[in-house]
């Protein structure tokens, strides 16, 4: 009775470092670092929009839940030395999941924006698609840069 507990646990423990990985990747979203900071400010217009996936985060704690939840769930199936093989073959199917599935849940859709700047320079910005932002194609564009990371806005 105790091992299903522990299970269902484990598995809203992951879901929930999960959620926290997520970063956002919006033109309107600054880091802690880059609010206050001057920004350099250039202009241009928009040539070309598409569409890409911005992959999701890569980081050791969906790894981790994963192998946490699996090697549990595992160590529940058989008796003995056979629940410590279950334990560590599901310790390791978890690992592998819980990447994939930190990876699936942070992955957002993007979109590639390529603006020629008033000086001429073409260049291509890639940020999260925002709900409430419709880019076009020859929309006048704010580009704003701080601390080495720029963001289209109009």
């Amino acid at each position: 009775m105790r091992k299903p507990v522990l299970l269902v646990a484990s598995i809203a423990a992951m879901s929930l470092m999960i959620g926290g990985c997520a970063s956002n990747l919006t033109g309107d979203s600054y880091s802690r670092d880059e609010a206050r900071s001057v920004q350099n400010v250039r202009l241009g217009t928009i040539e070309y929009l598409r569409p890409v996936q911005i992959e999701g985060t890569k980081t050791p704690i969906g790894a981790g839940a994963g192998a946490a939840v699996g090697g549990i769930g595992g160590s529940a199936v058989g008796g003995g030395k056979g629940s410590y093989v279950m334990a560590v073959i599901g310790a390791v199917a978890g690992g592998l999941l819980g990447a994939a599935a930190e990876e699936g849940f942070t992955r957002t859709q993007g979109v590639e924006i390529t603006v020629r700047e008033d000086d001429g320079s073409l260049r291509a910005y890639v940020q999260e698609v925002e709900p409430n932002q419709i880019f076009k194609v020859g929309q006048r564009v704010r580009i704003m840069t701080v601390n080495g990371t720029s963001r289209v806005a109009p």
